[in-house]
């Protein structure tokens, strides 16, 4: 069977690669179910720190749902298939280590709502994103209309939602939908460059930290605050705290074990 999602490992890093270049990486039925397994098989893997996602090729990171399948659904399917996308989506952003969203072409829709989840997104500068359901008389369904006002503040994402439209990567930046922006020739380069330098750090930290960051966004400052010191307490007692302190003192790189 033709691997829909491809994943290899770089040292700590897991990159997750859409491979279905001949639909834009649309999101058919077999891809979700594929992208879903390999989800939990880097969830299986304590040795990955930090996990790229991204598509093969340059024109589609992915284009969103599979439209030619869903054509062929009953209501009740697509509601199955808008399902899926949704949860495989969440499973991206409930993924404890930082993923970031390496975006080689298009993102639109689902593919936009897959990006949102991820924790960075990167963008080479010949892309174009935007969630464009209601040009198709429906609404972002996999999380867009919730994540989206929360990375770029509800007047810019009604704005995009409800107009449909597809920006560019610099508007993208400049708005704040994507945190960094590169030549296409470096975007693979870019990607690992960050995962490395995310990776170099102790893993225990980085998933409190996206704990702390990613709960606290849902509260008030207050109950934020406390989220904060409960995932702080949990990295007291970890050999990677003792360690760092060690490396810090003897001018030396840190051998971080996780635990």
């Amino acid at each position: 069977m033709n691997s829909l999602v491809k994943l290899e490992y770089i040292d700590s890093i897991a990159i997750v690669t859409l491979n279905r270049p001949e639909a834009a990486n649309a999101m058919s039925k077999s891809l979700l179910e594929q992208l879903y397994s390999v989800i939990q098989l880097i969830e299986q893997n304590p040795s990955v720190i930090c996990t790229i996602i991204t598509g093969t090729g340059d024109k589609a990171f992915c284009a969103g749902a599979d439209l030619k399948e869903r054509a062929g659904m009953s209501d009740q399917e697509v509601v199955a298939a808008v399902t899926s996308i949704g949860e495989t989506v969440t499973a991206v952003e409930n993924m404890s280590m930082p993923v970031i969203a390496s975006l080689n072409g298009v993102a639109f829709g689902g593919g936009l709502e897959l990006a949102l989840a991820c924790d960075i997104r990167i963008a080479a500068n010949h892309v174009k994103m935007g969630l464009t359901e209601t040009s198709l008389a429906i609404i972002p369904g996999a999380g867009g209309t919730q994540r989206l006002p929360r990375l770029i503040g509800t007047g810019q994402a009604k704005r995009l939602i409800y107009s449909a439209k597809r920006v560019t990567a610099d508007e993208a930046l400049s708005i704040g939908l994507i945190e960094e922006l590169c030549a296409s020739e470096r975007l693979d380069e870019t990607a690992l460059q960050l995962a490395k330098a995310i990776a170099n750090n102790g893993p225990v930290a980085l998933k409190q930290a996206k704990t702390a960051i990613n709960q606290g966004m849902e509260t008030d400052l207050r109950t934020g605050l406390v989220l904060e010191q409960l995932a702080y307490q949990q990295t007291i007692s970890t050999k990677d705290r003792t360690e760092g302190l060690l490396a810090f003192r003897e001018k030396r790189m840190p051998n971080y074990e996780g635990i």
